[in-house]
């Protein structure tokens, strides 16, 4: 039974070797090159670069993308459940129950979200 593992751990021990000894040859043959202010600037095409290379966000864009993360998993759990919904709802009734319990909650979420204006932005 144990010998049947034996071509994955020598596989493991191969990748581990491979990326270790990469690493000991790029630090050993490599040369540390000097830090301009040339070198450290972003590319931009060429040109001199203009303002900050990474700009601050407001936190609203976080905010709306932690919001569609929300909804988005809740479509990927919608979607096993009508897949077996049919199949599902004859003998069990907890299966339709449970579904429009967490959809509930996930509108309540999300009635709260419009009641903290999260969504408004004019302010």
């Amino acid at each position: 039974m144990l010998r049947d593992y034996l071509p994955v751990l020598l596989q493991i021990i191969v990748a581990v070797g491979f990326a270790a000894s990469a690493l000991i040859v790029s630090v050993l043959l490599g040369k540390a090159g000097r830090r301009t202010p040339i070198k450290d600037s972003p590319y931009e095409c060429g040109m001199v670069p203009i303002g900050e290379a990474q700009p601050r966000f407001s936190v609203r864009f976080y905010l709306i993308a932690m919001l569609f993360i929300l909804f988005d998993l809740e479509i990927v759990f919608m979607y096993p459940w009508a897949v077996v919904y049919r199949d599902m709802i004859h003998g069990h009734p907890v299966v339709f129950w449970s579904m429009l319990s967490f959809v509930s909650m996930l509108m309540i979420g999300y009635v709260y979200a419009l009641r903290k204006g999260v969504l408004d932005w004019r302010n």
